[in-house]
């Protein structure tokens, strides 16, 4: 069984606990269940264990891969224990390849409480979580690694934009919740965040906010700059005329003054014409600056130490939105210490990632020269008019064509 290449990773340190740990093997459907969420309106896809198109190892890189297209996917399995994080780092790691080239749709999982376990039958959009950590893919636009955090049941979005990886390889995300209120994120085991729960979510109000009884002085002088009270209005500016009369303009021959009436010459712009006097600006010796009203002590704000503190972590899950299916999920562990979480991911990930990436060049290389056609013979009616086609304007095709998302109320990640 592939649980016995991974026993390097359990001796990593004797302190450290496993709560859950997922390779996924031939008995995975005895662990895991399939939820009824979106079942009764055919809207439901499904998981199946596969390596996928390209990998390492063809058995110990099986995972499940959502299918078939525009479905929604749910599914969950426990947790050994539950996992009360007290005093303890949370770690929550796993794997996802996006072998299908994600247009549009999730790939993170969730770490849901026992408070939640009444639901868990139709888990899904509207089932309460504690964590949601992992990429998500629309477009160009959307491309970012969620980690939003549960607190006094409303959920937080991290304030960072962590960019996730889109190409057709497999990943690592690792996200690490300390006991001293930081996190980290790493993707395939490197740090790419890092900081502080205070910081990064906004889970507790501001610490000061502005007086709201406060009010701008009287004689609190915003203005930056002041007309010059020594600058005078030039003898004579408003005798000069915006318009004169064109000294150039000539009566028309076939101009009748009884019919016509008496000719006058048409007005043009006057080129002495100066404008409305204005004073020049000065610097305003009495500016202040713009009034903002001082901070003061939030009488809303309490500080909490426990923001990272999940007392009842329970079970683990995909619920999922995907326009176009065949994401793998794999080597999923939650432990209390991240040199576990990253001797697993080198015992499964680390092992199989290079000759991955080796398969796939080769498979893409192998269809690029399939769908190339050979050249035609010299002299053959084929060739004739290649030159000119060299120039002719070709439409490429669309990228991402058009997508259409489902709303789906309580399915957003917030």
């Amino acid at each position: 069984m592939k649980w016995a290449v991974l026993f390097a990773a359990l001796v990593v340190a004797a302190s450290a606990e496993v709560y859950f740990k997922e390779t996924f093997d031939d008995s995975w459907a005895d662990r895991w269940t399939k939820s009824s969420w979106k079942q009764s309106d055919g809207s439901a896809g499904d998981f199946k264990l596969t390596a996928g198109k390209w990998y390492g190892d063809e058995e110990a890189d099986k995972g499940i891969q959502t299918g078939p297209d525009s479905k929604f996917f749910a599914t969950y399995a426990k947790l050994d224990k539950v996992f009360d994080n007290t005093g303890k780092d949370t770690v929550v790691q796993f794997s996802v390849k996006h072998e299908q080239d994600l247009d549009c749709g999730g790939g993170y999982i969730k770490v849901v409480p026992a408070s939640s376990e009444s639901q868990m039958e139709a888990f899904g959009g509207e089932t309460p979580y504690s964590i949601m950590f992992g990429p998500d893919i629309c477009g160009y636009g959307t491309r970012k690694i969620h980690v939003i955090l549960t607190y006094k049941g409303k959920n937080y979005l991290i304030k960072k934009d962590l960019k996730a990886e889109t190409d057709q390889l497999t990943h690592v995300y690792t996200l690490v919740i300390s006991s001293d209120n930081t996190y980290k994120v790493l993707v395939d085991l490197k740090e790419v965040a890092s900081g502080s729960l205070f910081e990064d979510w906004d889970m507790l109000p501001p610490k000061t906010i502005k007086d709201p009884k406060a009010k701008k002085p009287e004689d609190w002088d915003e203005r930056e700059e002041i007309a010059d009270p020594e600058d005078k209005k030039p003898e004579g500016w408003d005798d000069i005329p915006a318009t004169i009369p064109d000294k150039e303009a000539k009566k028309p021959e076939d101009w009748d003054d009884e019919e016509d009436g008496t000719w006058e010459a048409p007005m043009i712009p006057n080129p002495e014409y100066k404008g409305e006097w204005k004073p020049k600006m000065i610097k305003n010796p009495a500016y202040k600056g713009i009034w903002v009203a001082p901070d003061i002590d939030n009488p809303e704000y309490k500080h909490d130490d426990t923001l990272y503190n999940f007392k009842d972590l329970k079970f683990v899950g995909f619920e999922l939105w995907q326009v176009k299916s065949g994401s793998i999920f794999d080597n999923i562990i939650v432990t209390d210490d991240l040199d576990t979480a990253k001797a697993f991911a080198e015992e499964t990930w680390g092992k199989s990632k290079d000759a991955e990436k080796e398969m796939m060049e080769k498979a893409k290389k192998e269809e690029a020269e399939k769908n190339t056609p050979p050249p035609a013979a010299a002299g053959s009616e084929d060739s004739e008019g290649d030159d000119d086609d060299e120039y002719e304007d070709k439409e490429e095709p669309s990228a991402t064509g058009s997508i259409e998302i489902p709303k789906e109320d309580g399915h957003d990640e917030l």
